[in-house]
């Protein structure tokens, strides 16, 4: 996973560079009225947990603070430890904030260090406000992810919008990053469904709210979608990135303190969906997809074999054209409602035209209303057949 670099200057005099792990534990020390050793063990216990032992992980902190205190970033004094000058100092530097020591922990851990944990840097009080509310805290992890303007502050609709324009950019092989306007222009329920497709199990999420809680926790790889577990989750992989630099400063050399003057911070990689290659039950890779004139060059040939009318005047039921093609087209790995939506933003490109069905036989019900595509105030359920010259 590629992280961010963060260069710290640590102040002359302050002693050597510091590691991630240690950068954490300083973090914890900088806070208000600092902290005992045994708040330490505890309060940054949970962030190791998983990978560690109790025993383990109060040998690292242990030895971590006896160094922090040796390089004149932290002091002790009737069991209490706090930092010094140069330790804030360089605490401020390292969660991006100017001149603002100490605050609370849990306002600093579910803050500017969820902020480090999620490659948000620098970040400004209005986002950081966002960040530790629910919804925001949601929102930042999915614009990060997706490569979404980041500012935590979007309502969950226009967020599920968004997704379901990258959900659209999926379905056609990631072949086109600009121009598609369709994510707003679906009804709530398509683009949910469409937005849908980035899970691991595309469905119907139900809401936009949950829709965006349960994207945001697989993202995180959290175990529930609330607040609290994303936010355990996000340290968690900081925390890994912390051991990670230890033993891989430790095999490079092993009688050598650990460096870091460049403090990694973690990031959230470009995570994949369930029609993505790589993951279980993925069909094949989306590269293989074709961009949207390949698409409708497609779709014409197949709706040609099935469309009435008379020359000139022809035109297939999307139901019917999307039976044909999910059985020519199993490389593609579609879903309907991706179809559906690539219909419609082929059309609104120009690749193709839709129309709506003006006489509703009842013996076509059933299959018009299964061709239905609403986007806007517009709803078609045909594909016209363009003609060879």
């Amino acid at each position: 996973m590629p992280a961010a670099q963060v260069t710290v200057d640590v102040p002359d005099g302050a002693a050597a560079d510091l590691s991630l792990r240690s950068s954490l534990i300083l973090t914890r020390i900088a806070c208000a009225q600092g902290a005992t050793r045994a708040q330490i063990m505890r309060d940054l216990s949970n962030l190791f947990s998983h990978k560690l032992s109790p025993a383990e992980w109060r040998k690292f902190a242990l030895s971590d603070l006896e160094a922090l205190c040796a390089a004149g970033l932290a002091k002790e004094s009737r069991g209490r430890l706090t930092a010094t000058e140069a330790g804030n100092e360089y605490v401020d530097q390292f969660l991006g904030r100017k001149g603002s020591s100490g605050g609370a922990w849990a306002e600093t851990r579910d803050g500017r260090l969820v902020a480090k944990g999620l490659g948000v840097e620098p970040i400004g009080p209005k986002k950081l406000k966002a960040l530790l509310t629910p919804d925001g805290l949601r929102a930042f992890i999915l614009q990060k992810a997706y490569g979404l303007p980041v500012n935590g502050t979007q309502t969950t609709a226009k967020l599920r919008a968004q997704l379901a324009v990258v959900a659209l950019e999926r379905a056609f092989g990631n072949k086109i990053k600009t121009g598609l306007g369709a994510g707003s222009g679906f009804s709530a329920k398509a683009g949910r469904l469409l937005a849908g497709q980035l899970s691991s199990r595309p469905r119907d999420l139900g809401s936009d709210g949950k829709l965006v809680a349960t994207l945001a926790a697989e993202v995180v790889d959290a175990r529930q979608p609330d607040a609290d577990a994303l936010r355990a989750a996000i340290l968690r992989k900081l925390a890994d990135q912390a051991l990670q630099e230890n033993r891989k400063d430790t095999a490079a050399a092993p009688a050598k303190s650990p460096s870091a003057r460049t403090v990694a911070a973690q990031t959230i990689e470009k995570p994949f969906a369930a029609n993505d290659a790589g993951l279980p039950g993925a069909a094949l890779p989306p590269t293989r997809r074709p961009d949207p004139a390949g698409f409708a060059k497609v779709v014409q040939g197949v709706a040609a074999t099935c469309a009435d009318g008379w020359a000139g005047n022809r035109k297939a039921l999307i139901a019917r054209v999307w039976n044909k093609l999910a059985a020519l087209h199993p490389e593609w790995g579609l879903s309907e409602i991706e179809f559906k939506c690539m219909l419609a933003e082929a059309h609104r490109t120009g690749h193709l035209l839709l129309a709506t069905a003006d006489l509703k036989d009842k013996s076509q019900r059933e299959e018009i209303e299964a061709s239905a595509i609403t986007y806007k105030n517009t709803q078609w359920h045909l594909i016209r057949v363009v003609e060879p010259q």
